[in-house]
Formats: C-alpha cells, sequence, structure tokens
C-alpha cells in the first residue's frame, strides 16, 4: 500500500467495533421502543441488561444447554421487570418525562442494589460454550470465535426486530400508537396494553442483549450505567423512534469507541461526545420531523 495509514492493523479494532455497536444496537432498541412507542423515559433500562447479565453469570457452565436456559431466563426476567415499570409507570405515564425518569431512575437504583446483594460487588466470571472459547483466523489475524458468532446473531437479531416492526399486525399497531392512539383505542385495542406489551419487549431486548453481551461486557457495579449511558447516545444520535438510525449510530459509536483507542488513545475519552456534540448541532438546524418507530 502507498504511504498513509495501514487498514490491516486496524482490522481486529473495527471487528470489535462492530461487535461493540451491534450489542449497543440490541440493549438500545428496546429504549427505541420506549421512546418511540411508548412516549416513556426509562432510566432503568440499563439494569433491565444487567439482569441479563449476571443471569448469563450465574447460569452459564461452559456448555450449550446453559447458553439456552440463561437466554431464556435472562429474557424472561428482563421481560418481567419492563412489565413490573411499566406498572409502575401507569399512573405517571401521561405526566412529564421528569416524572418518568425520576421514578425509573429510582427503580433503577433499588434494581442495582437488589442485583449487588445477590452476587457480590465483585464482576462475576462468564463461562461460554467450549466451542466458542477460542479464537479464528481472520485475514491473517486471530479473532475471539464467540465475536464471530455474536456479530451474526446480533445482525440477524436486527433483521428480524426491524421486520416486526415494520411486516406484523402487532408492528403496525404499535405504529400506530405512536400515530393516533385514540384511533387505536376506537379499534378496540388498549393503549395502555400496548405499552406495557412495549415494555416487557424492551426489557427482553435488554436482557438477551445482557446475555449474549456478558462475554463482551461483562456484568459487574457499573454495567447499567454504561450501557444506558451508550443506549441514550445512539437513541439520541439515530433519531427517537427510528430503528434504523439507531442501527447506523450504534455502529458509528463503536467505531469510535474501538478504532479511537486504536488511532488516537489520548482522546478516545472525548470523540465520541465530540461526534454526539457535532451530530446535535447540526440536527438543531435541520427542520422537525414526525416521531415515528421505524
Amino acid at each position: 500500500m502507498a504511504a498513509g495509514i495501514r487498514i490491516d492493523p486496524y482490522l481486529v479494532p473495527a471487528l470489535d467495533g462492530v461487535a461493540y455497536g451491534l450489542l449497543v444496537f440490541v440493549a438500545a432498541a428496546g429504549l427505541v421502543l420506549c421512546f418511540g412507542v411508548a412516549g416513556i423515559l426509562n432510566l432503568a433500562h440499563g439494569t433491565l441488561f444487567a439482569i441479563g447479565g449476571y443471569t448469563a453469570a450465574a447460569l452459564l457452565d461452559g456448555g450449550w444447554p446453559s447458553l439456552a436456559l440463561a437466554l431464556v431466563a435472562g429474557t424472561v426476567a428482563a421481560a418481567a421487570a419492563g412489565a413490573l415499570v411499566a406498572g409502575l409507570l401507569t399512573r405517571s405515564a401521561a405526566r412529564s418525562h421528569l416524572t418518568q425518569a425520576l421514578l425509573t431512575f429510582g427503580v433503577a437504583l433499588a434494581g442495582g442494589s437488589l442485583l449487588v446483594g445477590a452476587f457480590g460487588p465483585d464482576d462475576p466470571p462468564v463461562r461460554v460454550p467450549a466451542a466458542l472459547d477460542g479464537s479464528v483466523a481472520v485475514v491473517g489475524h486471530r479473532y475471539p470465535a464467540y465475536r464471530l458468532v455474536f456479530i451474526a446473531v446480533a445482525a440477524l437479531l436486527a433483521g428480524l426486530l426491524h421486520l416486526a416492526v415494520r411486516r406484523t399486525r402487532a408492528g403496525m399497531l404499535v405504529r400506530a400508537a405512536v400515530d393516533d392512539a385514540e384511533m387505536v383505542a376506537a379499534m378496540g385495542v388498549s393503549p395502555t396494553r400496548i405499552r406495557v406489551g412495549v415494555l416487557a419487549i424492551a426489557g427482553g431486548l435488554a436482557g438477551a442483549a445482557g446475555v449474549l453481551g456478558a462475554p463482551i461486557i461483562g456484568p459487574g457495579t457499573d454495567t447499567a450505567d454504561t450501557v444506558l449511558l451508550l443506549s441514550l447516545v445512539v437513541v439520541v444520535l439515530g433519531g427517537l423512534g427510528s430503528m434504523a438510525g439507531t442501527l447506523l449510530a450504534a455502529l458509528a459509536v463503536g467505531q469510535i469507541q474501538t478504532l479511537g483507542v486504536a488511532l488516537a488513545p489520548s482522546t478516545a475519552p472525548f470523540l465520541l461526545f465530540a461526534a454526539m456534540a457535532v451530530v446535535l448541532a447540526v440536527r438543531a438546524r435541520l427542520p422537525l420531523a414526525p416521531r415515528r418507530a421505524t
């Protein structure tokens, strides 16, 4: 290659960025549903992710059955927690986002304390199946097999989620509830039930992301805060209610986080927020578009 930056040394960080970005997207997809569909600011979303992560740490023993059990248990537990949050928000859902933020922040604090009390303050180890515990050759580099499999699974989940929102009757009702909740109610469908269902599904997505992402972002006392912060960043950058925009934003965030460390380690901690500031400054000059789940 001619003079300049060689791409080959940065292949592994770039792949890490894809894996990291897809993990953030799967976690943030539930927050997109909360914002774009239910109109709820759920600051307990990171705690739902942590539920999945701790479930994975508790159940994974290096075998495939334990991975399947952890995925089911983590998804169900986080979905139930999401439905509980929806129940707590029943009377405050129509109020200001400040009320929602205060209530869900309290839930996040209580949930975090319960998780630490149950699993301890130390970061627990996570064991993946032996077949995924090694590395494979990728263009002359060794790369963790689990992360490659995760990239494929997360991409599949992203595609299925897009189809579910855009092509199914449930997705149509959800999108209709964004535009005209009164019309949906006139059709005999309760917007409150849709809201509870959306928060339960959002919680399930966060729990599944926590289980699948536990070997990448291990469960710990700061996991919930980190995931919530990154999820809020990609939801804001991608546009409220936009799945496609959130996916692109998550992939960009993943690359900024990983390639930034490789290319400019001294400024890496500031690159994400600098990019966010630029995007928000540009978007502030653009005309507002209606909020829609896509």
